[in-house]
């Protein structure tokens, strides 16, 4: 069952042990999926914000 983020920071943090990160870009809101090798987060942020969140990310990001 994935697990909703709602604070950037954590997000990030969660991204050290993440094996990759799906980005999945809508009209109004990007997407952007957390795997760890047990359960999947997610966050929902502005598009405007979401490029600096993926550049702070430390794992392998792929696009959707």
């Amino acid at each position: 069952m994935p697990s909703e983020i709602l604070d950037t920071e954590q997000f990030v943090e969660i991204s050290e042990r993440a094996e990759y990160c799906l980005v999945k870009r809508l009209k109004e809101i990007v997407k952007l999926k957390l795997r760890t090798p047990r359960t999947l987060y997610t966050l929902k942020i502005e598009p405007v914000e979401a490029e600096e969140v993926i550049k702070k990310l430390r794992c392998e990001i792929r696009e959707i």
